[in-house]
């Protein structure tokens, strides 16, 4: 298993319990399909996924939806890439090009 952070060492475990929740769709236009999902309670904190054949992209927004966190996942070996930035656009490309180097795409 492969572990690693922003600081290189673990974040602190948080003290006491919390009951966990999931991401949901937007509801307001049941006609229309969502391609992204929010925090419930927060709907600043996004979480959209996308894909081709060869590759995931996994983008999570900042909490406070001022930044974006993308992991690029390569789908036949699950070799990984993540990649910090102010917009979605370019966190994308810079773990893209992590992950496959920077002539890729």
């Amino acid at each position: 298993m492969t572990r690693q952070s922003a600081a290189g060492e673990p974040p602190a475990r948080p003290h006491g319990r919390s009951r966990w929740t999931s991401f949901v769709a937007d509801s307001t236009t049941p006609d229309k399909v969502s391609r992204g999902l929010h925090e419930a309670s927060n709907p600043g904190h996004r979480l959209r996924v996308e894909h081709d054949q060869h590759t995931l992209l996994i983008h999570l927004s900042d909490e406070d939806s001022h930044g974006w966190t993308t992991i690029a996942v390569d789908r036949g070996t699950r070799q990984w890439a993540v990649a910090q930035d102010t917009r979605q656009s370019e966190t994308a490309r810079i773990a893209y090009e992590t992950l496959y180097g920077p002539d890729a795409g």
